[in-house]
């Protein structure tokens, strides 16, 4: 037993299957990361910060949150920097939830929403994504009380790509106003759906965005809130005034001034890799959640022979089961030549 809560104790913890993975050796479909390298001018950056002889200073971060509120179309007050997406989600039911509380987590989903919400000892009501009806609005309403301090809407859903309308969204704010309504858009880059213009109206909507899945930072570790002015400036006294690193910042700023180089690739895989990959499962006959997102979640009828059959190939997807326990492979969209080299895999699998 630590000396720490005793229901931390009995937590847990987060370990993506992250072991053994290495670009050189193969094609990273797991993770729902770009699958390019960052681009030459943001590497060059990060060469010449390092060059410059200043990483023995703290962080300074000039105007990123002005760069960043004018790529969202937000005030600069509406933005808060973090230490990936992940921090912002933990900051955010730290700072709305007390022990008891209620969060209601529609899943399945990203698993550090649930991951939080249990070092906080809340209660955890998780209404279920289908593949027919989405995302589950009527079950989530009906779950809204008194206690409910926090409700998350994946937008689009992870895993299953599910997006979930403005609308749905605004109805779900107006039903539980007393409550953070927090809108995960870490894939907004490919759904381009967002709430993001809606904080000033509706303060309880707070939405969380990384650089890590589009821009291809994982590593460095960046990620933004967007939400009411009021709500930016508390949040602002829990997180630390230097969690962000320097070399995140230099990368962002130099993809910001290069948004050709971000948007390319967002169009080859959502207008050319994606139709591929879902031609080809229509044509197998292989179920799959329609996605918002840059990966699609298959379910083929020998999911775990076909997931060794692809690392046999040196091709890395994710095993994934529904609520019924149905094992599904979730696969990330890469370029087309990659996933033509995938396909090419399937094929001689199914």
């Amino acid at each position: 037993m630590s000396v720490f809560k005793s229901h931390i104790d009995a937590m847990s913890a987060y370990k993506p299957p992250l072991d053994g993975r290495d670009p050189h050796k193969h094609l990273l479909l797991d993770f729902n990361e770009r699958t390019q390298p960052v681009a030459d001018v943001v590497r060059q950056a990060l060469i010449d910060y390092i060059n410059s002889g200043r990483l023995q200073m703290y962080p300074a971060y000039g105007d990123i949150t002005d760069k960043i509120a004018g790529y969202a179309g937000v005030a600069a007050d509406q933005v808060m920097i973090t230490n990936g997406s992940d921090q912002g989600i933990d900051l955010v039911i730290r700072a709305a939830c007390r022990e008891g509380d209620e969060a209601i987590i529609p899943g399945p989903s990203f698993a550090m929403y649930k991951q939080v919400a249990l070092v906080e000892n809340l209660t955890i009501i998780e209404p279920q994504y289908s593949r027919e009806k989405g995302f589950p609005l009527a079950e989530t309403l009906a779950a809204i009380n008194d206690k409910t301090r926090l409700i998350t809407v994946s937008n689009p859903n992870n895993p299953s790509g599910t997006l979930v309308s403005r609308d749905d969204i605004v109805t779900i704010a107006k039903a539980a106003p007393e409550a953070v309504i927090l809108v995960d858009e870490c894939y907004f880059e490919y759904a381009s759906v967002t709430v993001a213009d809606l904080v000033g109206l509706y303060p309880n909507l707070v939405v969380t965005r990384t650089f890590s899945k589009t821009w291809g930072i994982p590593s460095l570790r960046l990620g933004y809130i967007i939400a009411a002015a009021e709500n930016v400036r508390a949040l602002l006294n829990v997180r630390g005034p230097y969690d962000i690193n320097q070399l995140a910042i230099v990368a962002i700023r130099a993809a910001l001034d290069n948004l050709d180089t971000v948007e390319s690739y967002v169009d080859e895989v959502m207008q050319v890799s994606k139709p591929m990959l879902e031609a080809f499962l229509d044509a197998k006959g292989i179920d799959y959640w329609p996605s918002g997102g840059n990966y699609l979640w298959s379910f083929p009828a020998n999911p775990l022979e076909i997931n060794a059959g692809l690392l046999d190939a040196g091709i890395l997807v994710r095993p994934k089961a529904d609520s019924g326990g149905r094992m599904g492979l979730r696969i990330t969209l890469g370029d087309k030549l990659q996933t033509e080299r995938l396909l090419g895999v399937l094929d001689g699998l199914i």
